[in-house]
């Protein structure tokens, strides 16, 4: 569980699978009010007061992002709900006596690798070639690269093997393509495994 403030009233939660399984949860049980879901809100807002002060007093707005093959990203944002912004589902998943919260949840099927130094990203890319030229986007958000595919841009038999030489190179990322739109620079807007692959050549 990696926990990391974005402001004075926003946290960001990043849970692998591991995490999940661990607490015996599966990712199907967020979208359930049950005791053990409930526990990890408790564990993870404790944690998060612990780690960077965060006060979960108060209304809580709680947004769940279900991603591929790495975990689930929980946006925590204190004060007034926010209006239905992602739609799909919405209920009280903590007792009232405990927090005040509403939950959005959200699947994405974007996968998304941060790479800490270009040798390691040109080295992926080059990997990802063959198999992918037209699709990828890269960011560069807080002194690192990143990857993103749409689902749309693959074809889905393609997301195991393409998430490994990811995992192999570079690391899952709890960076939603939200925040990357918002806070992070564009480098290469389309096609950027083969962009990459063309001005820079193979380290090995």
């Amino acid at each position: 569980m990696k926990i990391e403030r974005l402001g004075q009233d926003k946290i960001r939660i990043f849970l692998t699978f591991d995490d999940l399984s661990e607490r015996g949860i599966q990712k199907e049980d967020m979208w359930q009010e049950i005791p053990k879901v409930h526990d990890l809100f408790t564990e993870m807002m404790d944690q998060a007061y612990s780690e960077v002060g965060f006060d979960a007093s108060g209304p809580l707005a709680v947004e769940v992002f279900a991603l591929p093959a790495q975990g689930m990203v929980v946006i925590v944002t204190r004060g007034k709900y926010e209006n239905h912004q992602f739609g799909s589902l919405h209920e009280d998943e903590m007792p009232e006596e405990i927090y005040e919260m509403e939950v959005t949840l959200e699947l994405s099927d974007a996968i998304v690798y941060a790479f800490s130094d270009l040798e390691a990203l040109i080295e992926a890319a080059h990997v990802l070639q063959p198999s992918i030229t037209e699709a990828g986007r890269l960011f560069n958000y807080k002194g690192k690269w990143i990857l993103h595919f749409e689902p749309d841009d693959l074809d889905e038999g393609r997301h195991p093997a393409l998430i490994a030489v990811l995992a192999e190179y570079g690391e899952a990322t709890s960076v939603t393509p939200a925040v990357l739109e918002e806070y992070g620079k564009l480098v290469m807007t389309e096609n950027a495994v083969r962009v990459i692959c063309e001005h820079f050549k193979r380290q090995s």
